[in-house]
């Protein structure tokens, strides 16, 4: 083995160590105290917080059953890295066990036609993704069917058409719309209409993106 194959395995190995450190300093940490609100929460939401943290916080407010209102309250506070964080552990949670989170799925809806924080649009239109797919469980495709989507479905074609919306919320908004296709008619024309206009002038991501729905919708 040359010595740049060395290096390259013990700044790996160092890395890894690193992480592991830090990992055990967050679970110490976390593990003395209990977080039963968003009061409690907050303070580890006003720093920055990397994603070995995030994933001990979901486990630990997941494991104390922390009620997910609140945390969707501080989704909507107005400092943007508060605001993202509490997002980021939102998406975490709900997408763990969309069963237990099942009667706040109105209320993510709501929100996501509403809210303007951009980097919070990314958790929120990802969730709003999972949750339309087909080929979720009947509880949460039931609950989701009385539901009235067409709003969310305007916000997406509103976030599309927005060129300062990044890329990420776009690709999970142009899921949504073809998600919602068949449940509202009025979906499929302008949906081929908007792929077409981004695969002309879209970055090469979001091209790819729009060619894979394009074949989907061809395919029928």
């Amino acid at each position: 083995m040359d010595i740049v194959a060395l290096f390259t395995l013990g700044r790996y190995a160092l890395l890894c160590f690193y992480n592991l450190i830090l990992s055990l300093y967050y679970y110490a940490e976390l593990t003395v105290e209990t977080i039963k609100s968003k009061d409690n929460l907050l303070p580890h939401l006003s720093v920055a917080i990397s994603k070995n943290k995030l994933l001990l916080l979901t486990d630990l407010l997941y494991n104390e059953m922390f009620d997910v209102k609140e945390l969707i309250c501080l989704t909507l506070v107005p400092e943007k890295e508060v605001a993202f964080r509490a997002s980021w552990l939102m998406e975490n949670l709900i997408l763990r066990d969309s069963f237990r989170y099942i009667n706040e799925i109105d209320e993510l809806v709501l929100n996501f036609c509403r809210i303007g924080n951009k980097s919070c649009q990314r958790h929120y239109a990802k969730i709003i993704m999972h949750l339309t797919d087909g080929r979720r469980p009947k509880m949460i495709s039931d609950k989701v069917a009385l539901l009235n989507l067409e709003p969310v479905a305007e916000r997406c074609f509103d976030l599309l058409i927005d060129t300062k919306t990044p890329v990420a919320v776009k690709t999970f908004c142009l899921q949504i719309l073809f998600n919602l296709r068949l449940r509202y008619s009025w979906i499929g024309d302008m949906l081929i209409e908007q792929l077409n206009l981004m695969m002309n002038a879209g970055k090469p991501g979001i091209k790819a993106k729009c060619r894979n729905l394009i074949s989907c919708l061809v395919a029928g």
